[in-house]
């Protein structure tokens, strides 16, 4: 099997993810095993499974090549203008989540961001050192599967906790946690076809991994280096992505978070949601970016306050909206590895 460094080196200037900071993935390769063999269905039916096997395979190949391990995906029946509710906080055992409710206000978010960044306070970790950087994640959708009809899906969901250091070693700490549906008709498929280690598997004991040295690129602070690691010129939909994935990794200082804030302000499409609840249930403020030409939303939650990125959500813009969602619930610095 090839290792990380040989494929980069393999694919070079076409690496998509040369620029990018990686997270560890947060599936084992046999849990990936276990999940794309998980559909127990006629062998005359296999056929037509293939795709969702493949897709499943693709989720987390995708998890270890470009960091999307940090995104999970849960459904709301809700078409893109319906008002929206937002989920009770830890509703974990098979509940529906829908994505979270936010205004109809459609003003551009440059203004606001800018004196959000202009009025930051510190957040806990401002004052604190250590050797490790920690985060505490909660994902649903990690990944999803679909029955070979289309009709009937399974949104995994894990519970992640993260120490690394700046040499790359440390450790990462998964809970797989009960898997959720859109709807009763997919429960019950699911429920029927899962094999039972794969079902079984979303309940198991936590899954330790240490990791291995590597080299760690410092986040830098300046607003060029932030543009060219949050790929600003590939625009909204990707730069929210980025977003996400640099507060799940760093431990972000205050004018960093306040540069991040500038940098999101000058990228055409954003638009400020005012006051939001995630699904945590901790109070932010919300911008969105609708790429119509995909099909897809981006929503960003920030503490008020301290300007931290509170939860990442990407939905399909349909009937069903499929939602990638991640909620940081923790970020310090700490010697500790527990």
């Amino acid at each position: 099997m090839f290792g990380e460094e040989r494929t980069r080196t393999l694919l070079g200037p076409a690496d998509p993810a040369r620029h990018s900071t990686l997270a560890p993935p947060r599936l084992s390769a046999h849990d990936l095993i276990v999940r794309a063999e998980a559909i127990a269905e006629p062998v005359a039916g296999r056929r037509q499974a293939r795709p969702t096997r493949r897709l499943v395979l693709t989720a987390g190949t995708l998890a270890v090549a470009v960091g999307a391990a940090a995104i999970a995906q849960t459904f709301g029946p809700l078409s893109p203008d319906a008002p929206q509710t937002a989920s009770p906080p830890g509703a974990d055992s098979g509940v529906v989540l829908v994505p979270v409710a936010y205004g109809s206000g459609t003003r551009d978010a440059g203004r606001q961001l800018r004196a959000l960044a202009s009025s930051l306070v510190d957040a806990e970790y401002d004052n604190s050192t250590g050797r490790y950087m920690y985060h505490q994640t909660k994902t649903w959708g990690d990944p999803v599967m679909t029955s070979s009809d289309g009709r009937h899906h399974v949104a995994f969901a894990a519970d992640t906790r993260l120490w690394q250091a700046a040499d790359g070693t440390g450790k990462q700490v998964t809970v797989q946690l009960e898997p959720q549906y859109p709807d009763q008709e997919s429960r019950d498929y699911w429920q029927r076809n899962l094999k039972p280690k794969a079902a079984a598997s979303a309940t198991r004991a936590p899954d330790s991994i240490p990791l291995p040295p590597k080299n760690l690129a410092p986040l830098p602070s300046g607003r060029a280096q932030l543009n060219e690691l949050l790929k600003v010129r590939f625009g909204a939909g990707t730069v929210g992505k980025e977003v996400s994935m640099v507060y799940g990794r760093y431990v972000v200082p205050r004018q960093t978070r306040a540069e991040i804030l500038r940098v999101l302000a000058n990228v055409p499409g954003f638009l400020w949601r005012g006051q939001v609840t995630d699904r945590a249930g901790r109070q932010g403020v919300a911008i969105t970016f609708d790429d119509r030409e995909h099909n897809a939303q981006s929503l960003l939650i920030f503490n008020p306050n301290t300007g931290e990125l509170l939860a990442y959500e990407r939905l399909t813009l349909s009937p069903v909206r499929i939602s990638a969602y991640q909620v940081l619930l923790d970020t310090a610095w700490t010697d500790r590895l527990n």
